[in-house]
């Protein structure tokens, strides 16, 4: 289920982006790491509910951008001393790395062999 973030407008929300509000990171963390093995490229993490605009806002992260999401958020959990946290989200870095690189040798070998 994706995190819902309540902002009366969309500035609010971007304000608290660019403050590196924890919450955030905790959303899309969970995201990901939920997610890892899905076959979905997409991944809804965070629903923005404007009040005064009436509007709903979803957030979703790209698959390919998994990695790099678990690598920004890691220096927010560091800087909270979730240490706990901070392992699964290097753990699940790694797995992705290999992941990346087992399709890299896949890709050669299936060139080799045409």
């Amino acid at each position: 289920m994706a995190r819902e973030f309540e902002v009366q407008n969309a500035e609010e929300f971007e304000k608290l982006i660019r403050s590196r509000d924890f919450r955030v990171y905790e959303a899309l963390v969970s995201t990901v790491l939920k997610n890892l093995t899905s076959k979905k490229r997409h991944h809804h993490a965070l629903s923005v509910i404007s009040t005064d605009e009436d509007a709903v806002y979803d957030i979703t992260i790209d698959k390919q951008d998994f990695h790099h999401t678990l690598e920004e958020s890691l220096i927010a959990y560091e800087e909270q001393e979730k240490y706990e946290k901070c392992a699964e989200i290097k753990r699940a870095m790694d797995w992705l790395e290999k992941k990346k690189a087992e399709k890299a040798v896949s890709s050669i070998v299936e060139s080799l062999a045409t």
